[in-house]
């Protein structure tokens, strides 16, 4: 079972990585259904992926603070060395000379712990590690490994980072996602493991020093670090220096280590390798094998701490995948028969996205619309070839959601074996999709309470000003040359129109041309400050931000958009105001591909959205699925008609995509095109 990961750098002991792989390749073996009640971490897993990055840590003379999660997001432990008044952490892209960030809009220049005043007894290194740990749990799965460098390739404004003239990631925006807010998350306590997918404090993390944890060929959670008091992406992949989060995660995952041929660096996408590391443990300064035990660890080495929503001081046992205790099980083959579908369940095991008719009005989606639209859909991803999954011949593995013209979710439906941040996202593009194209868009927008941005200082809270999120509207207008858009529901935007408009370069990629209406100028953006897309959420996610660090505030409850903070002079946390939601996007906007409207003749009755594999196999089985359905029930639903497509726009000489099919992309088939002509 032992497979040799030989050294990428020089001057570390060369180290045998013995996986939990089957076979002497160091392949899994697995393709999809290798999880059972027993593979989940025990608690001796997770003292010993705690004791393996202590290891490193002190080999590097470094203070590290570690989390470890189970599949579904459960924080099993966290562990900080170090005292946690020496343990700063600033959220930046990029620092001036001065340790400055250089952009100060969106959540950039938060610093925790502060120097003096209110906040200097408050941490943050905890929450970034978290999100780490869970951003490696919830993008893989036993047909791809990812990790948070992987993350922080596919986010960025050129994939690849760094890269002149080429387009963003393809998963450009998908770091806000599995939101405190998100009322499709579950909203633990943090004192034991129960259903997931749980939120993670800050998004998704494009910051090294995140991986998934294999046993037996499959996920069963993610482990990541902080030592470096930056929490930040990569953005330069012309480089291979080694990070030291990474470094210290890595050793975390030895004997827990992804299979060699399911991680990211033996995947393609746009036609370039994905990264999954710069260090193997080969480099590592402390070999991993040799790590004192976790019950030799002592007080001068470092503690378990609480932190407040997600851990109690206490090593817990994951959950076990694809059980009712993780909140993901099989379906059952009451709706999806031989589809290979598995559903979100409660704690008592019942379905928590039942199969619904929507709530909108006389031209409501039926119950059985519904139905037949996540059939088709799922029918669609089971024959498509998988993008991001390894062996190849692996079909797609995608979470389906529809929602109403509301937002209200109609039913979910998900493969076994897709990531599983693809459940929250697959909500957020439907919704993101059902709003834009409605003609109550504008007003619903411009209703919201304006995005408050802070910094931390020895007073407590600083504002750095506040945006109107009726702007952007008002930006897209102008941009569009359409002084009723987004106010008269006449064009049908799918989520990668609306990404089209949300990109800091437009056209997309194209250096030198102006931001899209719905983002930032490049000046001010970055992966922590988009635009309109983070702006929706930023104040319940900075309110629970304060919450998890014991800022003396109230947590969130379920609901992203209607979040108000009061403007300065914001002396103290405690000015915060109380969530009031608004459903229609309660778990955030999405801006990369994988949705489309759904309407019955002319008028908009909801939207479908799917998240899990390539955009392109994301945009298709959402097209393709509905066209599927409305074929199936002659005609009762139907595509957004073609003259209102938002591909009939060209604003700046520019037309914006709707959708973008694979070209042969089905398995056992040459069938070319598929998406065409409907």
């Amino acid at each position: 079972m032992a497979a040799s990961l030989v050294s990428c750098g020089g001057g570390g002991p060369a180290v045998v990585s013995t996986g939990t792989a089957p076979g002497g390749s160091g392949g899994s073996g697995c393709t999809g259904s290798c999880a059972t009640a027993s593979t989940f971490l025990a608690v001796a897993d997770v003292q010993q992926v705690i004791a393996q990055a202590v290891a490193e840590a002190q080999a590097r003379s470094l203070h590290a603070t570690i989390a470890v999660v189970d599949r579904v997001g459960n924080v099993l432990a966290v562990y900080r060395m170090g005292a946690a008044a020496t343990r700063p952490t600033l959220i930046a892209t990029a620092v001036d000379a001065a340790g400055n960030p250089v952009v100060n809009t969106g959540l950039e220049g938060i610093r925790l712990p502060a120097a003096s005043g209110p906040l200097s007894g408050v941490n943050l290194d905890e929450l970034a590690a978290i999100a780490k740990a869970i951003t490696g749990a919830y993008l893989s799965s036993e047909g791809n490994a990812f990790s948070s460098r992987t993350a922080s390739q596919i986010v960025q404004q050129h994939f690849d980072p760094g890269t002149a003239g080429a387009p963003s990631g393809p998963l450009f925006g998908v770091q806000f996602s599995q939101l405190a807010c998100s009322d499709l998350i579950n909203h633990s306590t943090g004192t034991a493991p129960t259903v997931g997918p749980q939120r993670s404090p800050l998004g998704l993390s494009a910051d090294p020093g995140g991986f998934p944890l294999y046993k037996d060929g499959t996920v069963v959670g993610g482990v990541g670090v902080l030592a470096d008091g930056l929490y930040s992406i990569d953005a330069d992949f012309s480089s291979d220096g080694i990070d030291l989060d990474e470094a210290i995660a890595m050793a975390a995952t030895y004997n827990y280590g992804a299979p060699t041929d399911r991680r990211a660096d033996e995947i393609t996408a746009g036609g370039l390798s994905l990264h999954y590391t710069n260090i193997e443990y080969g480099a590592l300064s402390a070999n991993p094998a040799n790590a004192p035990s976790y019950a030799s660890l002592t007080a001068a080495d470092g503690t378990l701490i609480a932190v407040t929503g997600y851990a109690d001081g206490l090593i817990h046992a994951g959950t076990a995948f694809g059980q009712p205790a993780s909140g993901v099980r099989p379906e059952g083959g009451v709706n999806f028969p031989g589809l290979d579908a598995y559903v979100l369940v409660d704690a008592t095991n019942a379905p928590r996205f039942p199969i619904q008719a929507g709530t909108d009005g006389a031209n409501a989606l039926t119950q059985a619309e519904v139905l037949q639209i996540l059939q088709s859909a799922l029918g669609v991803a089971n024959q498509a070839r998988g993008q991001i999954r390894l062996p190849l011949g692996s079909s797609a593995r995608v979470s389906i959601t529809v929602v109403d013209t509301l937002g209200v979710p109609l039913g979910f439906v998900r493969s076994q074996d897709a990531p599983l941040f693809g459940a929250d996202v697959a909500l957020q593009k439907a919704r993101t999709a059902a709003l834009l194209s409605s003609a109550t868009a504008a007003a619903f927008i411009g209703s919201l309470p304006p995005a408050q941005y802070i910094s931390t200082g020895t007073a407590g809270l600083t504002s750095n000003g506040q945006v109107s999120l009726g702007a952007y509207i008002s930006a897209a207008q102008t941009f569009n040359a359409d002084a009723t858009a987004f106010a008269d529901g006449v064009i049908a935007y799918s989520d990668h129109a609306v990404g089209n408009l949300a990109r800091p370069l437009f056209p997309d990629g194209i250096d030198g041309t102006p931001n899209g209406p719905f983002s930032k100028p490049l000046s001010q953006w970055s992966v922590f400050s988009t635009g309109l897309q983070l702006d929706v959420s930023i104040n319940a996610i900075l309110q629970h931000v304060l919450y998890a660090v014991g800022g003396g505030v109230p947590d969130v409850t379920p609901g992203c958009a209607g979040v108000g903070l009061l403007v300065p002079p914001l002396a103290t946390p405690t000015t915060l105001t109380p969530t009031t939601a608004a459903p229609r996007i309660a778990n955030g906007l999405q801006i990369f591909p994988g949705s489309v409207p759904i309407y019955r003749g002319a008028t908009l009755v909801g939207a479908i959205g799917v998240s899990g594999d390539g955009v392109s196999q994301d945009d298709m089985v959402a097209f393709l699925g509905l066209q599927r359905a409305s074929t199936a029930l002659n005609g009762s639903i139907n595509q957004a008609p073609k003259n209102r497509r938002a591909d009939t726009l060209s604003p700046q000489g520019t037309r914006l995509i709707y959708v973008q099919c694979p070209q042969s992309p089905f398995l056992n088939s040459d069938q070319e095109n598929v998406c065409d002509g409907y």
